[in-house]
Order: structure tokens, then C-alpha cells, then sequence
């Protein structure tokens, strides 16, 4: 049994990792009433800004290349974010449209700068992505250890520390109470002296920071390098984790788990029994049936912001 769910649990929190980042990121910008589709878009740029850094500077970096290239990936989608949230705060776009507009521009700028680059579709393959790891101690503990610590990635843990500080932030702080106030009724939330601009501006930034992590992540431990299919349908996946977590950190975290296993069938299924005869189809395709199962039979008791997605001018009700 051990042995089983050592084959089981370290591949599903290395894929649920990039889930959970980028569905963190969805959670700060809807709870502030900003639809954000562009999930998969931020994720798209964060692996191609997290790739090209780690091509680039691997020889000079060293072991802390991978770290860097997720900050750097970080940064350049949190300002690519600001696109969207101009568009949807400032000039009053529709939200699922600019979204939408967000995921096209990504995939072609990131395609197009590939093809200019490196002369081919894809790059090439990074030299320093992240490595699995034994914790210190804990790898040791009887049991629990070989479970959960032994020849982990490092962000798949990261990712859940970083779910509970979203959770901390979003309900222990006054700048969460500010944003959440923002998402449920704007008017009053400027009434009461809160800038709705400058919260929703900050929330959709978060967005693109965390967007940006969880590709980069996806990126140097996944797929190893970039091309068009690098992000096929993790950012959806992450957005619909927001909804099956019902735009709660911690709710997300388990969403994004539950996804995340699915999604290391296809790889953990030859340990598994009862999978072992599946065709492998069936399992390549089980996350994407999963996430439409969990939300049509949640979706409906899901209650999303009561702003979510409308335009607030100041001013007016």
C-alpha cells in the first residue's frame, strides 16, 4: 500500500502545483468582480518568458537558474495582465471577450518570437529545469515520509504554502476585506473611501504574477521547453478549479488537487491495477471530462461574487 500510494501522490502534487498557482491568481482577480478567461494566456507567457530566461542565462546563473526564471516569468506576466486590466477596468471591456483577446495575443507573441528566435516551432530543450528532491528529516519519517517528501518537486510544496498566505491574505487582512468588499458591492466599497480602480488593478496584476508562476512552473518541470502546445488547457483547468473551489484559496487548492490527479493517470497508470488495462486515450482524456463532470454537478450551488463581472463607473449604482 505504501509503495502504491508513493507511486500515487508525488506525481499528483508535481501536476497539481501549476494548477494551483495560477488558480490562486484567479481567485484574487474574481473576488475583486474581474472575469479573468485569460488565465491560460498568462500561464502561456509565463512558460515562454520562464523558458527563454532559462535557455539564455543557464550558464551563467547555475542551480539558481530555475528560481530566477520563474520571478522574471512572474514579472512579465503581471505586467502583461495589465493589458486586461485596462481593458476591462479602466475602458469597461467585456470581460470574457478581453480575456479571450488575452489568450490569442500570448500564444501568437510567444509562437512568433519562438519562430524568430530559434528558427523552429519549438525552443530548445532547458538544461536546468527543477529536479525532484528529498526533504531533509522528513523524507525519513516512517510511512509519511517516503509518501509525501521523498523525490518531491519543491513547488509542488510551495504552491500549497502559497494557498494558505491567499487565504490569510484575502480573510485575516484589510487589504483582503478592501478587495472582497470591491468584488461584492463596488459602490458601497467607494463609498466607504476604497479605491475600486486601484483594488481591481492590483487583483488582476496578482493575477498575471501568479499566472506567469504556475507556466514557468508547468514549463521547467513538465514540458522542459516551449512551443504552441506547451499550455494546452491548464489555465481553463485552473479557472474552473476557482469555480469548483467556489473563489475561495483553500477551496481551489483542493480543486486543482483533484485535477491534478487526474491529469498523472496517463503517467502513474502501469502502477495502478485497476488502470493498468485502461486504454491510454481514456486516460489522456480523463481531465478534461473530469473538470465538465465537476462542474456541471457543482456549478449551479457555486456562488460566484455578486460584481463578478461588471463594469463599475464611479459615481453610479
Amino acid at each position: 500500500m505504501v509503495d502504491l500510494l508513493q507511486s500515487i501522490i508525488p506525481p499528483a502534487l508535481f501536476f497539481s502545483a501549476p494548477l494551483i498557482f495560477t488558480a490562486l491568481g484567479g481567485v484574487f482577480s474574481e473576488r475583486s468582480g474581474v472575469v479573468n478567461i485569460g488565465l491560460e494566456g498568462l500561464m502561456v507567457m509565463g512558460a515562454f518568458v520562464g523558458i527563454v530566461f532559462n535557455l539564455t542565462f543557464a550558464d551563467v546563473l547555475g542551480s539558481w537558474t530555475p528560481w530566477i526564471s520563474i520571478i522574471v516569468a512572474m514579472l512579465v506576466s503581471g505586467v502583461f495582465a495589465i493589458i486586461h486590466a485596462v481593458a476591462t477596468v479602466t475602458l469597461r471591456a467585456d470581460h470574457v471577450v478581453s480575456g479571450i483577446a488575452i489568450n490569442f495575443l500570448a500564444l501568437g507573441l510567444g509562437v512568433f518570437l519562438t519562430k524568430e528566435w530559434y528558427q523552429k516551432g519549438q525552443t530548445d530543450m532547458v538544461s536546468r529545469p527543477f529536479y525532484t528532491t528529498n526533504i531533509p528529516f522528513l523524507s525519513d519519517i516512517p510511512i509519511i515520509g517516503p509518501i509525501f517528501f521523498k523525490g518531491i518537486y519543491l513547488t509542488s510544496y510551495l504552491a500549497i504554502i502559497l494557498a494558505v498566505v491567499a487565504w490569510y491574505v484575502l480573510y485575516k487582512t484589510p487589504f483582503g476585506l478592501r478587495l472582497r468588499a470591491v468584488g461584492e458591492h463596488p459602490m458601497a466599497a467607494d463609498t466607504n473611501g476604497i479605491n475600486v480602480y486601484r483594488m481591481r488593478y492590483i487583483a488582476v496584476i496578482i493575477s498575471g504574477l501568479m499566472g506567469g508562476l504556475g507556466g514557468s512552473v508547468f514549463a521547467l518541470t513538465i514540458a522542459l521547453n516551449f512551443s504552441q502546445s506547451t499550455i494546452v488547457g491548464q489555465g481553463f483547468m485552473s479557472l474552473a478549479a476557482v469555480i469548483f473551489g467556489k473563489w475561495h484559496p483553500l477551496g481551489a487548492m483542493g480543486a486543482a488537487l483533484f485535477f491534478g490527479f487526474a491529469q498523472s493517470l496517463s503517467v502513474i497508470s502501469s502502477g495502478i491495477p485497476l488502470l493498468a488495462n485502461v486504454p491510454q486515450v481514456f486516460l489522456l482524456i480523463a481531465p478534461y471530462v473530469l473538470t465538465i463532470l465537476a462542474l456541471a454537478g457543482f456549478i449551479g450551488r457555486a456562488e460566484a461574487p455578486r460584481a463578478l463581472g461588471d463594469p463599475y463607473i464611479k459615481g453610479t449604482r
